[in-house]
Order: C-alpha cells, then structure tokens, then sequence
C-alpha cells in the first residue's frame, strides 16, 4: 500500500514523474514476487474529483506475468500523453484522462493455495456504492479457520452475501459495520439532530468523522486466522491491521512524501532507499489507519493473543535479504553441521555439500562454515594432543591441513522453465529437467550433501531431485532439511490443510503399520468424531499420539524409503535428515509460531482445523479441512 502525503503537482516538481507513487507500487510488488505468481491486482482511490469523474478504478490479472501486464496497462494512458505543467487546478484533469493515477494505492500478488485460479479471486475485491466513503477495496494475505460461521453471521444480519471465501466473507463483514458507522453518524449530526447537517455538508462530515478502529473493532469480533490485510475507502481513509498473535508480518514506513505498507521489511527498505531500522513493525492486533487529511494513528483494535509470529514465513516464504532472516536461515544451517559431520564420520574428504533449491543457499552457507568450523577444531585438538604426547610429526600435520569441507554448487534451476503445467504425467516429465547438475565434480566414491529449506510432501523430491542427483552416481545422498518435518496442517495464511500430503505424517502412518499398532489410527478417530461438535477452544490435539510413538530418526528413516523413486537406476544409499525443534528454536527465539512442527496451535481454531484433517483422510474426503 502506498500512500502519497503531497499532492500531485508537488511529487511531479520532486520526482519529474506524476505517477511516482505508482510506480513504488510496482517496484513493491516486483520485490514481493515470492509472496505469489499466480495473479496480481491494484486499486487506485484519486481525491477530490468533481461529480461524475470515477474516483476508484481497479484492474486484475492471472495471465502470465501478471505484474508486468497491471503495470504496463495501469501507466499506458499516462505514458502516450504529452503532460501539461502540473498545479493544483491541472492535477484533477490529469487524474481524470489517466485511469490509474490517484494519491492512494493498494496492490496485492495472488498465492493460490485453494480455491480457484480465475481473476475473480484476485485482490483487491471492492464494494461499491454511490457514497465515496462507502466504497471499499481490501487485500491481504490471511485465512479465517470459521469463515464458515462468520458467513453464517452475515446471513444472520439479514445479509444475502454473495461468495463464502474468507475474503468475501471479511468483505462484506467490514461493509456491514461500515454502514452501521455512517447510520449512527447521520443520525447524530443529519436532520433531527443538533447539528442538523444535509445533502453535501452531511457527507463531508460523516466522511472525515469514520471512526476506522472502531469500525474494525466490531467487524473483527469472532475472527479466528491470522492475517495481514489493508483496505481503501473512496473517500480516501485507508488502513491495514496485523492479526493479534502476530501470526503474518507487517510493516510501515513514513517519509516526507508518502506512508507505505508491506509484507516484508527488505522491500520497503529498498524502494525508498531507508536504513531497515526505519522501517517498523505492525504491532499484533494493531491497525495503522490513515484519514483523507493524512493523520496516521496506530491503535490496538482487538484483545491481545500470546505473541506467535510464523516461523515457516521466514523460513520459507520471505525473501532471504532481510538482515534478521539471513542470520537465521544461517544459523539453522549452522545448526545441523554436527549431526550431519557425524552421519559422514566426519570424512569430509569424501563428502559434497551443496543445496537445493536457490532459496536453501542461506541455510547452506550456515551448514558449510559451521561444519569447516566443527573440522578445524578436531584438527586443533588432534594437533594439540601430538604436541602434548611428543608425537608430532610435520607430514601428520601437513595431511591434517588438507582436511577442508567440500562445497560446490551442483545443480542449477533452469529459470526458464515453469512448472505450472496442471496435467500431471507432463508436470513430472518437466520437473525432470527443471535443474541442471555439474557432472565430474562428485566420484562414485563420494557422499552428496544437499540440503533443502524445507521437505514438505517430498513429491519433488520423489519425482525429480533424487532421480537428477543419482545421475552423479555418488556413494551416498545425505537430503538435509533446514526446517523440522510438517506434521500440522496450517490454516493460517500459508496453507497446508491435508495431513496424508504431508511425507512426515505417510512416515509414521507406515511405521505404526510396520509394528502391528494399526489400531491407534482407530482410537485417534474415535476421539476425534467425539469432540467434533465442541467448540474449538475445548479441543484436544489427539494427532500427538501418532508422532508420540516414534523418534524423530525413525521418521527421517522412512521418510527416505518413501521419497526413493522406484525406477531410478541409483542404487547408493540414501537419508534424510530434518532439523529438530531445539535447533529451530535456537536460531529464531523470536519466532515462537511452530504450530505445524509441533502441533500447538496460536488460535482455538487451529485444533479444530487438526481434528477435521484428521478425520477427512480416515473417511477418504478430499476437501480442505477449513
């Protein structure tokens, strides 16, 4: 979200450019492709346009390349005409023959994780009407686990809502309250009233009394999600509030020139070239709000949670070039070197470490120096006991030296190349050849480290990685993952809902199998349909049972005999190897959102969401558990 504090004639003398708050937008969502590629949408609010011009335009794509197709469409007016010398009197003509060129901004990047991929669920979705301070346009990156009974509020209002995503739902939730704050508002100042105010002047001043926060703290009563979301009024107000757990990240900044808001903290570090400590958090449960006049206020709209900021989002789903999570991408990395050093038996001599794919290169950087580090102190204390015993000899100290960590960058992902093909015998014959490797750098007498940031479903690595890596023929392939196994469905933004997709659960699934326990899946079952119908705050994670049973090396191990493809000429040997949850909490004590490692759920509906996943894979409904 961008939006402008001087009006256009100034940014234009500044910037040479009108449309200079646009462009922040496009550069914006440009370093925020990795928070989705299958759709964009903008919405521009223009002020102070004369009655009959439009004063909100939008625009939407899922084609390819969708940010380069709303930008190149949003400036082509702006960019064929001849500018006028810009003042006050012009700008509103400018604003008028250039659809998108307006003082508010709000631009989203679609991640479809479930419902369909048409350019109707695209952001940002608007309410009309004929008042500009009814008008609404709202985008964010959330998920409601009870849309469902806030739909059914909605109905309950006498509302005939069209759609029951999570954002229609939020929608038309937040247009309800915002009708119900422009009743109280022209009851106390319109006719009948002791301001007595009509027509025009009533509008004006129904417009700039929009009580925002008091609007979102009535909408928000009963939402259970986390989220990240951002909306426009006509009339220019604007807001964006950060669920109370702090589940999805936020931030703000504020210049002479404008207010901007985004998912991550590199981007708008970047776009208005600030230092990141400029650059500040949204507080859980807090909406940044920004009136027509250009007040900013951050207040707290709904009651606290415990703090649980999401560590997957930083693992996984946020760009590697934040200070913060570079260092703990490292050091997750850092965290696996021993185990991994002595899975080799410390032979690093014979060993190649390397990752895949090019967002596992941070943790990779952490696993390698840590591991150098890990080798140069035993040659240290090797060296030491020689001189303490009198045996030390210069060629023992000489092949000593030459013991150093083997790093190299094996394979290479074809840019080129997109899987976005659906059918799936032509998606497994393309991610086939979706990375490129270095042949002659690994011998048939080495083992291949590769660590990943994260194993998830292990499909990729089933259907492609292995295959492509056993080409090299090495002795053996270590996968490490610098993330502990999923075991959780997430319902909070980064949507992982089924458990039978995930590898770690088909692992204990089996091994319960393999022992004769085949009757425990039973008893989960059963308690599970016995507390459907409870209110999810009075649910019980019985899933825990399954992973209770078993070690999580016992789960590594048969995760590696899942994720062996059966046709693969390779017959060297194979593990996987994922973080633990001690290691992930020491490097991103901060971040105490693991509800999918270890089950404990931020939000009451979490639980609920376990127990339906649960109880969907054992009577075979394929349906998202929320």
């Amino acid at each position: 979200m961008v939006r402008l504090k001087q009006p256009l004639h100034v940014i234009n003398e500044r910037y040479g450019d009108p449309a200079w708050g646009l462009r922040r937008l496009h550069l914006l969502m440009e370093k925020q492709r990795n928070r989705g590629q299958d759709g964009a949408g903008i919405a521009t609010v223009k002020f102070d346009m004369p009655p009959g011009e439009p004063f909100m335009r939008r625009l939407r794509t899922t084609k390819r390349n969708p940010v380069e197709r709303i930008f190149d469409a949003a400036c082509a007016d702006l960019d064929q005409m001849n500018l006028k010398p810009l003042n006050a009197d012009t700008e509103v003509e400018l604003k008028a023959r250039c659809e998108f060129l307006g003082e508010a901004y709000l631009g989203h990047l679609r991640y479809g994780t479930h419902s369909g991929r048409g350019v109707t669920n695209c952001h940002p979705l608007i309410r009309k009407d004929n008042t500009a301070s009814r008008n609404l346009a709202i985008a964010g990156n959330f998920n409601m686990t009870n849309s469902i009974q806030l739909f059914e509020q909605l109905v309950e209002y006498g509302l005939n809502p069209v759609g029951d995503s999570d954002t229609q739902v939020i929608l038309e939730r937040l247009g309800y309250f915002l009708d119900l704050e422009h009743r109280q508002l022209r009851n106390s100042m319109g006719p009948g009233s002791f301001l007595g105010l009509e027509g025009r002047e009533l509008a004006h001043a129904i417009s700039q009394d929009l009580d925002l926060v008091r609007i979102l703290q009535r909408a928000s009563d009963g939402w259970d999600g986390g989220y990240l979301f951002g909306g426009i009024l006509g009339n220019g107000d604007m807001f964006v509030c950060r669920d109370p757990a702090g589940i999805r990240p936020g931030f703000w900044i504020e210049t002479d020139d404008a207010i901007a808001i985004a998912s991550e903290r590199p981007p708008l570090s970047t776009v208005f070239n600030l230092s990141p400590e400029d650059v500040h958090p949204i507080p859980p449960g807090h909406v940044v709000v920004v009136k027509r006049n250009g007040q900013i206020t951050i207040d707290r709209f709904t009651e606290p949670l415990p703090e649980r900021q999401c560590a997957f989002e930083r693992i996984y789903f946020s760009r590697g070039n934040d200070p913060d999570i570079y260092e703990e991408r490292k050091k997750l990395g850092c965290n696996l070197a021993r185990r991994v050093l002595d899975l080799i038996d410390w032979k690093v001599g014979s060993a190649v470490f390397s990752f895949v794919p090019n967002t596992a290169e941070t943790a990779y950087l952490g696993l390698v120096q840590e591991a150098q580090r890990l080798v140069r102190r035993k040659q240290i204390d090797q060296v030491w006991q020689h001189v303490q015993d009198g045996t030390a000899k210069r060629e023992e100290l000489e092949s000593l030296q030459m013991d150093l960590v083997r790093s190299e960058r094996v394979a290479h992902k074809d840019q080129k190349l997109r899987t976005f093909i659906t059918h799936d015998d032509a998606r497994r014959d393309l991610v086939m050849h979706i990375y490129d490797i270095v042949r002659d750098i690994v011998t048939p007498e080495d083992t291949l480290v590769m660590i990943d940031d994260s194993i998830v479903r292990g499909t990729t690595l089933r259907e492609s990685i292995i295959t492509i890596l056993g080409r090299l023929n090495p002795k053996r392939i270590i996968i490490v993952s610098s993330a502990p196994p999923i075991c959780y469905p997430d319902c909070y933004g980064i949507d992982m809902s089924h458990l039978n997709r995930f590898v770690a659960f088909q692992a204990a699934v089996a091994l319960l199998e393999e022992a004769g326990e085949s009757s425990l899946l039973d008893e989960i079952e059963a308690d599970c349909a016995a507390q459907a119908d409870r209110p999810p705050s009075q649910m019980t994670n019985h899933v825990a049972r399954l992973y209770d049973r078993f070690s999580q090396q016992e789960i590594e191990n048969k995760i590696a005999e899942l994720v062996r493809p059966e046709d693969s000429p390779w017959e060297g040997r194979l593990d996987v190897v994922y973080q633990d949850l001690e290691g992930l909490k020491d490097a991103m004590p901060g971040y105490q959102g693991h509800w999918y490692f270890d089950g404990d759920y931020p939000t009451p509906g979490g639980l609920k969401v376990l127990n339906t996943a649960y109880l969907n894979w054992r009577r075979g409904v394929d349906a998202r558990a929320y």
